[in-house]
């Protein structure tokens, strides 16, 4: 049988619910009010989103039954709205909706294509805070058009980037709505629910079942967002400044990872010594159980405190792993605590993670896959490649769908960084880079904000420079090297990865 478990929000949460049950809802004029815009305007992405709110909270209450391997789920939103709303939807694909309640209300419901259409019994007045509360089942074998999740023989974790987050959860789907997590994962005995943050509470059902808490203290952007059940074994030790880390590994490969996951400590000092603290609670690695080829679209994905791997990378020597391991644990920083305003701002997340993990892999004498053993020569052959890959794959700041995860945003990303690094030298850089972080953190950036700060720490303007290195359609000269040349766009030259078979990710040049 399945089972459908209560929701349970945190206390803090409860309060919240409690003074909206308590309070009469704010409610606007019917003749004024419109539905809020069905998208947030992304350039890549234009479907996703609702503009017309902004998410406080989620609390998700998950429970998977392991005999029909479905999920009975509620989820609770918190908002606040940007307008009088007569109607507004979240994104949601995929999922058996059976209620909705707006502050406690039954509110009329319409599955649309993508989205999860809400109709208030009154409009919303702008500026309100309301509740949502969605109850649904989700099959995480369903066959969709594109899917966050990840089947395994004993449960499932989760891989929403960049636009499928919303195939687990309804929520506004994108990275510029980050919002505060709370989770509850209700398993089976022999099964541990685990997800993003620290855990809360442990709390024994009396029936088999076992409910996992869980809560982030920093916000989440839905893409990044990690929530696993299986037959896994939790191991902690102690990062760098007493940092908790936590993997949570498959119960039958757990000797057989350790090599990798005991890397993580020296890895974290590293980019601490770059970057600044690591910016969450915890970190640690989850290779979930499955190595299918067709389990997930990449090696790793940053999933907030928790990176997502096939187990099969981590069982390599370490100098066939410590460079991406490296680039995954810099999303922390870019593209985490820092998230892309939009997508099209995607290289500021892998530029910058291969261009630290490239430097982690060359201070090692490991060579890359091209054979190269230093940044210099490796920038030297993607800058030749410039022309091609603008003309193949467009700008490094001005993707597509298509292209988005090809290597003129990480590798291309890479060559911007290491442009503006030569124009204005190295201790200039590192400021520019922990200025932004710290400016941004726990919030969304974009393009733009990246060179406002570069030009207001380096004392220039740098518009010009860095919006010609990102947007324009010729190479820009390398500052420092005059003598490097880009190759004529008519040679034959190697094109930047562009998968077409859905495999995105794995153009890291980490790799």
């Amino acid at each position: 049988m399945r089972y459908r478990t209560r929701v349970t929000a945190p206390a803090a949460l409860l309060g919240t619910m409690a003074a909206l049950s308590v309070a009469a809802p704010a409610h606007a004029d019917p003749e004024t009010a419109t539905p809020g815009p069905e998208t947030v305007g992304d350039p890549v992405f234009p479907g996703l989103g609702n503009d017309g709110y902004r998410v406080l909270a989620y609390h998700l209450d998950l429970a998977y039954d392991a005999t029909t391997r479905l999920v009975d789920a509620t989820a609770t939103l918190t908002l606040t709205t940007t307008q009088e709303l007569s109607r507004l939807s979240l994104d949601a694909l995929g999922l058996n909706v059976h209620e909705v309640l707006l502050d406690g209300v039954p509110a009329a419901r319409e599955q649309a294509g993508e989205k999860l259409r809400i109709t208030p019994a009154a409009p919303l007045a702008a500026r309100t805070t309301a509740t949502v509360t969605v109850t649904y089942t989700a099959d995480p074998r369903a066959a969709l058009a594109h899917t966050a999740w990840v089947p395994t023989p004993d449960g499932f974790a989760i891989c929403p980037q960049p636009n499928t987050a919303h195939t687990v959860f309804p929520c506004n789907d994108h990275p510029s709505d980050k919002a505060d997590f709370t989770f509850r994962i209700t398993v089976p005995a022999g099964l541990k629910g685990v997800a993003s943050g620290h855990l809360v509470s442990t709390e024994d059902l009396g029936d088999g079942r076992t409910a996992y808490c869980y809560r982030s203290r920093e916000p989440i952007a839905t893409e990044i967002v990690q929530i696993t059940v299986g037959d896994y074994v939790i191991k902690d030790r102690q990062g760098p400044h007493g940092l908790p880390l936590r993997d949570v590994v498959p119960t039958a490969r757990a000797t057989a990872l350790e090599p990798a996951l005991a890397l993580t400590p020296n890895l974290v000092s590293w980019i601490e010594q770059r970057l600044g603290a690591f910016p969450f609670e915890t970190y640690g690695l989850l290779p979930c159980n499955s190595d299918a080829s067709d389990a997930f679209d990449f090696t790793g994905l940053e999933t907030q405190t928790l990176t997502l791997y096939k187990p099969n990378f981590l069982l390599q020597a370490e100098k066939s792993i410590g460079s991406h391991m490296m680039h995954e644990l810099v999303h922390s920083y870019f593209g985490n605590s820092v998230s892309p305003a939009t997508w099209s701002d995607l290289w500021l997340n892998e530029g910058h993670a291969d261009f630290y993990g490239l430097l982690y892999r060359y201070e090692r004498g490991w060579a890359d896959s091209l054979g190269l053993t230093t940044m210099e020569a490796r920038m030297k052959d993607t800058y030749a490649r410039g022309d091609q890959w603008r003309k193949s794959s467009g700008p490094v700041a001005a993707p597509n769908e298509a292209n988005l995860f090809d290597s003129q945003r990480y590798l291309g990303g890479v060559l911007v960084l290491y442009a503006l690094r030569q124009q204005v030298g190295e201790s200039v850089f590192s400021a520019i880079e922990s200025t932004f972080l710290e400016r941004f953190r726990n919030a969304s950036a974009s393009t733009e904000d990246y060179i406002a700060v570069a030009s207001e720490v380096s004392g220039a303007d740098q518009s010009g420079f860095l919006r010609d290195w990102l947007y324009g359609t010729r190479t820009p000269r390398m500052p420092g090297h005059p003598d490097w040349t880009v190759t004529p766009v008519s040679s034959a030259l190697r094109q930047p990865q562009n998968r077409t078979d859905g495999h995105w990710h794995d153009n890291s040049a980490t790799l």
